[in-house]
């Protein structure tokens, strides 16, 4: 592996592990009264303050590429960004946050579905295969059988996360590669916290604050302390390093490392809200993860040698997790590829 590869799949892990600690952060907010609106509010409306600058130097001379794309920007932005992170954050707040999580990763899976539907083309064996290990680690994540009941709310929110990851998608492989990433990311949460702030004026999802001390890994802190994290290190160091590790080792490579970030979600819950999923929930879990690989792995595959280009017959990459995504995708101008945006 050479130096550029090996910095590159470093700053990958980096990225994971920062999006990863969203949820767990976010949640000690929301224990303490924070509403989820309030904590993606403030979340995205402080990474968008922190990249407002260097969005505007990004954009000198590229005002039209902007307006060419504003229609885009406005989608990635209330979909990928806005939307996407409230639902995960509902969720968050009704389940654990690893089980959360793992209901966002089933996005690819929904894709498959839906190309199925609309070409009407069964799927290659190994996707077909994927999508259905998938779906038998998400009916373990539920635990139907046992003791323990999920909330069925925080269950739809969870779902609804995988939609609006699964929309963003399929019309990430659209993208015009003449935006610059950096503006794609930072114009996006821009036009998130605006629907966010729309959302929370109209009370469809109302602002609840509360400035009391939070409890992490079982110490006392400030409630500045998790937004600091969520604003600098879940989101912007996040994104910037997404960006960074997909050009170094390409949207293909760094989606893959980019399914690390369950691992970390998971750890991070554990470390510092004492919350781990149980047996039987991380072994779907798994069994989840193994199933998009498989689904990517066969993408790849069928990318590598296909004819029609590196998105298949149908001009669709399924690109790896979270969304902001929780993780996603984001164009990737001076590049032949595009990067990956990962999601939370």
């Amino acid at each position: 592996m050479n130096t550029r590869a090996a910095s590159g799949l470093w700053i990958a892990v980096l990225s994971a592990a920062t999006f990863g600690m969203s949820g767990p952060f976010a949640k000690a907010l929301l224990e303490i009264g924070w509403s989820p609106g309030a904590a993606v509010g403030v979340r995205i409306g402080g990474a968008a303050l922190v990249l407002l600058v260097p969005v505007l130097i990004a954009l000198r001379g590229r005002w039209s590429t902007l307006r060419g794309n504003a229609l885009t920007l406005t989608i990635y932005g209330m979909t990928a960004i806005a939307l996407c992170q409230l639902f995960y954050f509902n969720a968050v707040e009704r389940l654990s946050v690893g089980v959360a999580l793992l209901l966002e990763y089933l996005a690819p899976v929904l894709i498959v579905g839906w190309l199925w539907i609309r070409s009407r083309r069964a799927p290659h064996r190994l996707t077909a295969a994927g999508s259905v290990v998938a779906i038998l680690g998400l009916l373990l994540v539920l635990d139907l059988a046992g003791d323990t009941r999920l909330d069925p709310i925080g269950v739809l929110y969870g779902l609804a996360a995988a939609v609006c990851l699964m929309v963003f998608f399929l019309m990430s492989a659209k993208i015009d590669d003449s935006l610059p990433p950096l503006v794609m990311a930072g114009g996006g949460m821009v036009i998130g916290a605006l629907t966010i702030l729309l959302l929370g004026l109209t009370n469809v999802m109302p602002f609840e604050f509360a400035f009391t001390d939070v409890t992490i890994a079982g110490a006392r802190f400030s409630w500045l302390v998790p937004v600091a994290v969520l604003v600098l290190i879940s989101t912007v160091a996040a994104y910037v390093t997404g960006i960074l590790a997909a050009q170094k080792l390409g949207s293909k490579v760094a989606s893959f490392v980019a399914l690390t970030e369950v691992l970390f979600a998971v750890v991070a819950a554990w470390l510092v809200l004492g919350e781990l999923p149980g047996l039987i929930q991380l072994l779907g879990g798994l069994l989840i993860v193994a199933g998009v690989v498989c689904v990517r792995v066969d993408e790849l595959r069928s990318g590598a040698g296909n004819p029609d280009g590196p998105h298949g017959p149908q001009g669709i990459e399924l690109a790896g997790a979270e969304p902001m995504p929780h993780v996603h995708s984001l164009p990737e101008a001076p590049q032949p590829q595009r990067v990956e945006h990962y999601e939370h």
